[in-house]
């Protein structure tokens, strides 16, 4: 290749690049509304209720974001999409972001060219039995059927598990979620094995939980978190810096409460930089300055939208865990708003 024509395929690299980092903020806008996908149904993180509404945790964060650009918890479209579709979906432009218990793995990182912008719950794959079998420990297995979701980091980890431990088991795979829970509660299989807070979700809408029991095994690190297409810088960053400022608004304090009063101003300069106060990093990502406090009167601070969607005193039950506050001897952590 010549001079000329080299530096002309740069250039027009260099184009294509800039058009994708705008473009999806752009669509969006264009659209008046965000494409979130979700999962078909898993309590706790995103199911419809008896109206059809969409509720859980992954959709508080999808909420946040309509209310940082549009000021609008409404404008979101929510596409439920099965474990086997999501990447597909996603690389086609049928959503523009997945928050939908979507685990962090290179090769999703690397491979399937999607970005993922942060990890908002930190999770591990575990195993659900009917108290009925009489088991106490996955190790304990041996031979069962497990149902198995297809395209997932829980089917590779399941087959590492039995062969380090020296089992066999007859997998049962799905498609999906809801096709999971039917054959589970039918009897199809012995054994649904998934991250463990879906576990939790999937238990909590059984027609009778408490005949069920999660084992004590957490067999693989599941960090949790939204992804977008490659190249997406800039809507990387919007959802990145809108997942964080949920965060930091729990460090600081600023609550769906007290939000309104702090965006006067304070005394301390993070909080003002975090809630638009105090300079222009609002601007930065192509918002309005006052974007984080928006998203966090919104829905609540990062504590807020756990207890209220998956924490102890729901059916789901989660205790707080790995997701507590670097502070309080957890993972979650906000880098500076400076």
């Amino acid at each position: 290749m010549n001079k000329s024509v080299f530096l002309g395929a740069l250039t027009v690299a260099g184009l294509a690049a800039v058009g994708a980092s705008a473009s999806t903020l752009d669509d969006i806008k264009a659209r008046g509304k965000i494409n979130c996908g979700v999962t078909e149904g898993t309590l706790g993180f995103s199911s419809r209720d008896a109206e059809g509404k969409h509720g859980g945790f992954d959709v508080e964060f999808c909420r946040a974001l309509g209310a940082a650009i549009f000021n609008d918890t409404e404008a979101v479209e929510y596409v439920e999409l099965s474990s086997k579709n999501r990447f597909t979906a996603l690389s086609a432009g049928q959503v523009d972001l997945l928050y939908r218990t979507t685990t962090w793995t290179f090769s999703r990182d690397v491979d399937l060219k999607t970005t993922f912008v942060g990890i908002n719950y930190y999770d591990g794959q575990g195993f659900m039995v009917p108290k009925d079998l009489g088991v106490a420990s996955a190790k304990e297995l041996e031979g069962a059927t497990v149902c198995i979701e297809t395209g997932t980091t829980t089917e590779l980890n399941l087959a590492d598990f039995f062969r380090a431990n020296g089992m066999t088991y007859e997998p049962l795979p799905v498609g999906g979620t809801t096709e999971a829970k039917a054959f589970f509660e039918e009897g199809a299989c012995d054994v649904y094995t998934t991250d463990a807070s879906a576990l939790a979700g999937v238990r909590a809408s059984l027609k009778a939980p408490d005949s069920y029991i999660i084992l004590p095994e957490i067999v693989s690190k599941e960090p949790l978190g939204p992804t977008v297409r490659h190249g997406d810088d800039q809507w990387a960053d919007i959802v990145r810096w809108v997942q964080n400022a949920l965060v930091a608004a729990e460090e600081h304090g600023v609550t769906s409460a007290n939000v309104a009063e702090l965006s006067k101003g304070t005394e301390n300069p993070s909080i003002n930089r975090l809630l638009g106060a105090e300079g222009s990093l609002g601007e930065m990502l192509g918002l309005d300055n006052d974007y984080a406090a928006r998203a966090i009167a919104a829905v609540g601070n990062y504590g807020e939208i756990f207890e209220k969607t998956i924490g102890e005193s729901t059916p789901i039950g989660l205790p707080r865990g790995l997701n507590a506050l670097w502070t309080e001897g957890g993972l979650q952590y906000s880098p500076p708003f400076r």
